[in-house]
């Protein structure tokens, strides 16, 4: 017999003290608690999910890739930002090269995610580019 999967709407509590993100500053330093040595060795991008006030309301891991790059779906960026009930996301990935400016792939990546969560008018307030020596931010280079 096959059967019907079954959905949830519920959360797990993690470690990580919710905060207030009002900087790309506050950003990266949350953020880069999801990395350890790995940092340098594999890409992973992570999105940051935000209430209204811009307070820290969860995290997820959206993809991990090899050292080159990793394969970002919108799909499972807006699945996440839905169920959390956000209203505005960070996004950040690392390049393990150490390299901090965006690829033409991470612009038009950042363009797509924002349109697509626009029809839920879910906010894209950054994407971070994270190494570990420091960040790029697209907000802060008006890229956004």
């Amino acid at each position: 017999m096959k059967t019907a999967s079954l959905y949830e709407l519920k959360k797990s509590d993690s470690t990580f003290e919710k905060i207030r993100i009002s900087h790309p500053d506050d950003a990266y330093k949350f953020i880069k608690n999801f990395y350890s040595d790995d940092i340098e060795i594999y890409e992973s991008f992570f999105i940051l999910m935000l209430n209204r006030a811009n307070e820290t309301t969860g995290y997820a891991k959206i993809s991990q890739g090899g050292i080159v790059g990793t394969v970002v779906d919108i799909r499972l960026i807006a699945k996440y930002c839905i169920e959390s009930l956000c209203t505005g996301i960070v996004m950040a990935h690392n390049h393990p090269s150490g390299k901090l400016e965006p690829s033409f792939a991470d612009d038009e990546m950042t363009k797509k995610v924002k349109e697509a969560l626009k029809m839920f008018e879910i906010d894209v307030i950054d994407h971070l580019i994270v190494t570990k020596e420091g960040y790029y931010s697209y907000q802060i280079k008006d890229k956004l």
